[in-house]
């Protein structure tokens, strides 16, 4: 069993910056590639942020030059700098791990961008 944690969501004002954090853990050495997902209300999950295990990153043209996603690959771990937010950034954020073929989800955790 792989489980995915998130930590690091909250509340914070336009312009601010939220650091998330994701570890896994299980029985799994090395997880191709983790990344970020977001829903927010009355919307789809969209794709935020990802990274492979030899840190090629990818990133949605909306969050383009304010996220930085970064990872930790002998732990596992994948970490979200998100600078310059805006409230269209207010979602639940969902950390997510494709290994091959097979996906895992964390459970999400809150970010709210409001004055």
């Amino acid at each position: 069993q792989v489980q995915l944690v998130e930590s690091g969501g909250g509340l914070v004002q336009p312009g601010g910056s939220l650091r998330l954090s994701c570890a896994a853990s299980g029985t799994i050495f090395s997880i191709h590639t983790m990344g970020w997902h977001r829903q927010a209300p009355g919307k789809q999950r969209e794709l935020v942020a990802t990274i492979t295990k030899r840190g090629t990153t990818d990133y949605a043209d909306s969050v383009k030059g304010r996220f930085t996603i970064s990872r930790d690959g002998a732990k596992n771990t994948v970490t979200l700098q998100m600078n310059s937010l805006k409230p269209e950034d207010t979602a639940v954020y969902y950390c997510h791990g494709n290994d091959y073929g097979t996906n895992y989800w964390g459970r999400g955790t809150q970010v709210t961008v409001s004055s």
